[in-house]
């Protein structure tokens, strides 16, 4: 039974963890050293069978360290990867069994020495990044200072609880890669998903127009509620990714961009992705492929070199590593649009922690969308799709 409570001061504490993936059956091994052996299960269980809130050690920071922070967990954000991740089905697959979640706002409860840039009481944003995003769903949480962001007075922290999977993964397609600026054109596809409306405000708070596009027009409402200009449906086959292809078109022209969008951030791929994409891009326009929602298809070279089209992969985890001052800076503007209402803070969807299952199954069910968070306070679950 889930338990609310504060974890300061007790010797262990509550976590969701999850013990097998849901898709796949381990393999059995003569050796206890080897690493573990998967194979794909013919029916794939729900996921409410693979996970459970279980007491764990209460983490504490290490001896000696100069980088840690503890944390108290008050919200955590679920998305479509944590999903697949539990799943087995996520490119990242972390040793069994492990605390999903990469996203965790709360307060710090105490630091390393060394660690100068925060105190206990600071209201803060924490990613966690090991094996893909995991250690978030915890009472209490360990994690690196280069990892904790504080969050600016007045900002509500349920609303932060995504930032990481949707935001970094947003702005690092945007400004790194796709160095878009006051004017420029952006075409997102799965524009009613957590990534894809992130993207959209971003795109708005930088000074750019939008074009989203959903897959049925049930979705239209999401994106439209978060700023795009104009708000298109692509549909499933073969005709309506015709049809999307001189929609977007036409409303390139109307937007100012006669020769097409200047970056396309693609969560979708599949069929899509040369049958209407390829040809909404200006000549040295970029698409930044971030997901694969549709399956993924061989992208023919030739194609490419005809629309002078550039494409490139959109990984924010591995530049932060590598750029941690750069990234820093980008988690620093993403929150002060959010403080400053250049984007409006929001919360799609809260679960209350004896209720995180069903955050889960909103992604197992294709039905997430937006903001999704599990509450590490007792407070009743609210459910914001109303506002949208």
């Amino acid at each position: 039974e889930v338990q609310h409570n504060t974890a300061t001061n007790m010797s262990t504490i509550q976590a969701i963890r999850c013990h097998k993936f849901a898709a796949l059956d381990e393999e059995s091994s003569n050796s206890e050293q080897a690493k573990p052996r998967f194979r794909r299960r013919k029916k794939i269980a729900p996921l409410r069978s693979v996970l459970s809130c279980d007491r764990i050690p209460r983490p504490s920071i290490p001896a000696n360290s100069t980088n840690h922070v503890l944390i108290e967990t008050k919200y955590v954000g679920v998305q479509y990867p944590d999903a697949l991740q539990a799943q087995g089905l996520y490119q990242v697959r972390p040793p069994l069994p492990y605390i999903p979640a990469m996203d965790v706002t709360g307060v710090v409860l105490e630091v390393a020495d060394g660690v100068g840039s925060l105190k206990p009481g600071d209201r803060v944003m924490a990613t966690m990044t090991s094996h893909g995003g995991t250690g978030g769903m915890s009472e209490i949480v360990l994690a690196t200072a280069d990892s904790v962001f504080k969050v600016p007075d007045g900002l509500p922290l349920s609303s932060c609880a995504n930032i990481g999977r949707n935001y970094f993964a947003a702005y690092h397609s945007l400004k790194t890669i796709g160095e878009i600026g006051n004017g420029s054109l952006v075409l997102v596809d799965g524009a009613s998903g957590g990534v894809g409306m992130a993207t959209i405000e971003l795109a708005k708070a930088m000074g750019a127009k939008v074009i989203a596009g959903v897959s049925t027009s049930q979705k239209a409402a999401y994106p439209m509620s978060v700023g795009a200009d104009r708000v298109l449906c692509y549909g499933t086959n073969a005709s309506s990714y015709k049809k999307f292809k001189s929609a977007v078109k036409r409303a390139a022209a109307e937007l100012g961009h006669p020769q097409g969008v200047d970056l396309v951030v693609d969560m979708v791929q599949g069929d899509l992705f040369e049958a209407a994409l390829l040809s909404t891009v200006r000549p040295l326009g970029k698409i930044c492929l971030v997901g694969f929602t549709a399956g993924q298809k061989l992208i023919r070279p030739g194609i490419l070199l005809v629309k002078e089209v550039a494409v490139v992969g959109s990984l924010w985890g591995r530049w932060a590593v590598q750029n941690p001052r750069e990234h820093r800076q980008n988690v620093e503007e993403i929150l002060n649009f959010l403080a400053s209402g250049a984007i409006k803070p929001r919360v799609d969807r809260i679960f209350a922690l004896d209720a995180f299952e069903k955050a889960f199954e909103l992604f197992e069910m294709n039905q997430g969308r937006g903001n999704t968070v599990v509450s590490f306070v007792n407070e009743e679950a609210q459910d914001y799709r109303s506002k949208l």
